[in-house]
């Protein structure tokens, strides 16, 4: 995230107003950030431990937020409140569940 000098403390006002909106509309799972103090290990079949993330991907800025929503527009209409509150573009994934958990 790249928040507009002096605007910090709008911005988490305004994220966490969202979310408290997503609460109150029952679509809430989970949201958070990402711990900088906690760098990234990749772990292998075997156990192996290697510092840092995959080569391939950039850093992880910012945090998550996972909301349970009936379809792609909904989710979408929630990234844009969100965007709008943290003054950046949002990344919308879908997440698969496993149906046998």
């Amino acid at each position: 995230m790249k928040v507009p000098d002096g605007e910090l403390e709008a911005v988490g006002r305004d994220a966490h107003d969202v979310i408290e909106q997503a609460k109150a509309a029952g679509v809430y799972v989970f949201a958070g950030g990402i711990d900088d103090s906690a760098p990234p290990v990749l772990v292998s079949a075997d156990g192996a431990v290697a510092e840092g993330g995959y080569p391939w991907a950039p850093p992880l800025n910012g945090g998550f937020t996972v909301l349970e929503l009936p379809s792609r527009e909904e989710a979408i209409a929630w990234a844009a409140r969100l965007a709008k509150a943290c003054r950046c573009d949002q990344e919308l994934r879908v997440f698969g569940l496993d149906p046998r958990t």
